[in-house]
């Protein structure tokens, strides 16, 4: 799949650290999958698919290329690749996300395509401190923050728990640190509650080749980058161990 041509039609300071582009291109992208983005002079960087049409992309300033990436003002030109990899499946009526930092992106744009299908949306979205928070989505919203600058004082686990205890839900659909959906996989299998993880690994290809964002025998890029929390559960290597750019295991 060749490179489009894009034109940032709008660039937004979303928190002290993400940017989010809307680019003057459509792409038929579903919420979870992902493009390859690049420009000129940088390494290529996977970056979720914030919004399809228009095509929008969060991008975090962390490491050179997305720090230019983020960088970028209105009539900036960037290349995009995709989409591709495997989308979140839609599961029952009552849907509940939990984000943490800018890996609420994604959970985003599944919100807004759930409440057009009817869905009951909750998300529950946490980061560092209130200057990092991501924007909310459609439905309740829940914030969190470690220094507890905003919202509920601590991790998304601080608000999830006693949520779990209050209600049910059809399906947790998560994104962010892989600690974090650890402990999220881990919590919802103890509650018997359908869970569906994004896995972000360091990747350079983003269809099956280079193998940077193995997990296990598992491939971010074309077996997720969403997986059922209970299988990611089983894979020895989530939570604990992934690859560096050299293509060396590295703790988590």
């Amino acid at each position: 799949m060749g490179h489009i041509i894009a034109k940032v039609q709008k660039a937004e300071k979303e928190t002290e650290q993400v940017s989010l582009l809307t680019l003057d291109i459509s792409i038929n992208a579903q919420p979870g999958q992902f493009v390859m983005a690049w420009l000129p002079g940088t390494e290529e960087k996977p970056m979720s698919v914030a919004n399809a049409s228009p095509l929008q992309l969060a991008i975090a300033d962390a490491g050179e290329a997305s720090k230019k990436m983020a960088s970028l003002k209105k009539g900036d030109i960037l290349m995009v690749r995709g989409p591709y990899g495997k989308a979140f499946s839609p599961k029952g009526k009552k849907w509940l996300m939990v984000g943490g930092g800018y890996g609420f992106a994604p959970l985003r744009f599944l919100a807004k395509e759930g409440i057009k299908k009817g869905a009951q949306i909750q998300s529950i979205i946490g980061a560092r401190s209130k200057k990092y928070l991501m924007k909310e989505a459609p439905g309740k919203n829940h914030f969190t923050t470690d220094d507890g600058s905003a919202g509920e004082k601590g991790n998304v686990m601080a608000v999830l728990e006693p949520l779990l205890k209050k209600e049910k839900f059809d399906c947790i659909y998560c994104c962010g640190p892989e600690k974090m959906m650890l402990a999220v996989a881990l919590l919802a299998k103890k509650n018997k509650i359908s869970c569906q993880l994004s896995v972000e690994r360091y990747m350079k290809c983003g269809f099956g080749v280079c193998g940077h964002c193995a997990m296990g025998g598992w491939l971010s890029c074309i077996d997720g980058p969403t997986i059922d929390g209970e299988e990611a559960l089983k894979n020895p290597q989530f939570g604990k161990l992934a690859c560096d750019r050299a293509g060396k295991h590295v703790k988590i």
